[in-house]
């Protein structure tokens, strides 16, 4: 990996009822299952899980970032328009700059689906040197952002919000994150492509 160190990723996980152990938490688990797959780069992960109470959520991520040194952070839980949905407010908060494009192809993926994405409002910041991106809270919508929808014969059909994260996390001075193109492909321009040691 040229020596390449592992990406530190941020899973945070916003719930009332999951923090609250009224049931176990699906959002943090199903991160870690499709980053696995699809992240062929080494990476370590933090986990956070808050109840949706705005200065927790910002206090978790300004750890995550400032403390951790999360290269990436994702959030899932917290972004629909009910008044307890406060995860846009505190990763707005704590930004330094808006990444509007996440948040769009986010929509844009789920409206393939339904029709209430449209009341979503996941957004997509920099804080420092890390990216942090609102995802939604179900399992399968998580998979789904992430990783586009796909025409029957497997083509890309809507691409999801990951193709763009390896390249973003370049410009941001973070850690060369290789994916397996079976599951997701992390575009570059040509030019910030690295060849594979030999």
């Amino acid at each position: 990996m040229n020596g390449e160190r592992a990406a530190r990723i941020g899973l945070l996980s916003v719930s009332d009822r999951a923090s609250g152990g009224v049931y176990e938490d699906l959002g943090i688990p199903a991160l870690r299952e499709w980053l696995s797959a699809a992240l062929e780069s080494p990476w370590t992960e933090t986990t956070k899980l808050v109840p949706d109470e705005q200065p927790q959520i910002e206090r978790a991520l300004i750890e995550l970032v400032d403390l951790t040194g999360c290269d990436l952070v994702l959030t899932t839980g917290g972004t629909g328009p009910a008044p307890r949905d406060v995860t846009p407010e505190a990763t707005l908060a704590i930004a330094h700059k808006v990444m509007p494009g996440f948040g769009e192809q986010m929509r844009q993926v789920s409206l393939r689906f339904v029709p209430t994405a449209i009341l979503s409002r996941q957004v997509g910041v920099i804080r420092g040197r890390s990216l942090i991106l609102n995802l939604p809270g179900q399992p399968k919508a998580i998979r789904e952002t992430l990783e586009g929808v796909r025409n029957a014969d497997g083509s890309i059909a809507v691409p999801g919000i990951f193709a763009a994260v390896p390249y973003c996390i370049d410009l941001i001075g973070g850690p060369y994150l290789e994916t397996d193109p079976a599951v997701c492909t992390a575009f570059r321009p040509k030019s910030a492509v690295r060849r594979p040691a030999t």
